[in-house]
């Protein structure tokens, strides 16, 4: 599977995306925040992602070195992105590939990233 463009948003409907990704290189973590959250996780730069409404839905969540902006819905609490930087500066989205339409995540086989021990 190579990049391709999906829809995307929060489970009432207030946020609503498009972004580009490769669902080939999706991710777990176990980090104390996202073992409890359980998505599945796709990166890509800022600019493969567009905001089509709900900005003035999001509310934001940050912990630890306070430098991911978790976003989720305030009328539904669904997190279906976040905004956050490389260690290299770059602008990346974690979009949460169950809030994408049209994918199934169990056909997936995304990788096991450690955040419990970093």
């Amino acid at each position: 599977m190579a990049s391709a463009r999906y829809d995307g948003g929060c489970h009432c409907g207030r946020v609503a995306f498009t972004v580009e990704t490769d669902l080939d290189r999706t991710i777990t973590c176990n980090c104390s925040y996202c073992q409890k959250r359980g998505s599945v996780l796709a990166f890509s730069p800022a600019g493969a992602f567009s905001l089509g409404k709900g900005e003035d839905a999001l509310t934001e969540y940050r912990f630890n070195t306070g430098k991911i902006q978790h976003l989720f819905c305030e009328t539904c609490g669904v997190e279906s992105f976040a905004r956050g930087a490389l260690p290299d500066g770059t602008q990346t989205v974690a979009v949460n590939v169950r809030c994408l339409s049209g994918v199934e995540p169990a056909e997936l086989q995304p990788t096991l990233y450690d955040g419990r021990s970093r």
